[in-house]
């Protein structure tokens, strides 16, 4: 998140705008496929046959059952998910990796994953907003569609959409919604991750 916070703070102050996106995953850890995260780990990172068959060995038959009172259901094989808050569950949440691949093809967007915590940012000069805004649609329309093929989801009415310049530049700022897919996301004044606090022209710890 400091590279994020670096790139906008040096942006604004060479005169640029930024747009940032949060992005919502639901359920993000429960529907991780264990086949296409093998998959992933061969393809994209080179992980050996007999490393994948260590993770294979964690992921692969675990059984899961609900406990209410004296009553207890019957074991049920878990088909996907990872554990969170798990030593590897963090670790194995590379799974979206390759995402960094795909926001590299549209040109000024970068993208910042921490496990399930995915954010998309551009900077543009003022003059330049539709296009920048036109960019992250289009972007965002990509990753939903790389999600949705590997089992995630992307909740667009969680995911939050802030814009950001110095105080003298804020009557610059758009204020129309961002597309996300077929929904319109309103744009925010103020997001809160990792304990910071960002507004649309100040930086706020907690």
């Amino acid at each position: 998140m400091l590279k994020v916070l670096s790139d906008i703070i040096l942006g604004i102050d060479a005169g640029d705008l930024s747009a940032l996106v949060l992005l919502d995953l639901s359920a993000a850890f429960d529907t991780v496929d264990h086949h296409i995260l093998l998959q992933h780990l061969k393809r994209s990172y080179g992980i050996t046959r007999l490393i994948r068959q260590w993770f294979q060995s964690y992921l692969v038959g675990r059984r899961k059952f609900v406990r209410t009172g004296s009553s207890t259901s019957s074991l049920a094989l878990i088909l996907c998910g990872i554990l969170q808050g798990s030593v590897l569950g963090l670790i194995l949440f590379l799974y979206t990796a390759d995402l960094l691949l795909l926001i590299e093809g549209h040109g000024g967007l970068c993208l910042h994953l921490y496990a399930d915590d995915t954010q998309v940012y551009g900077l543009c000069r003022p003059s330049a907003t539709l296009e920048l805004q036109n960019s992250i649609s289009t972007c965002i329309d990509d990753v939903a569609r790389w999600m949705r093929s590997n089992w995630l989801q992307l909740n667009t009415a969680k995911t939050e959409v802030l814009w950001s310049t110095s105080s003298r530049r804020l009557r610059l700022l758009p204020v129309s919604p961002i597309r996300v897919g077929t929904d319109q996301v309103v744009l925010v004044s103020v997001v809160r991750h990792f304990g910071i606090y960002i507004s649309t022209w100040t930086l706020m710890c907690q």
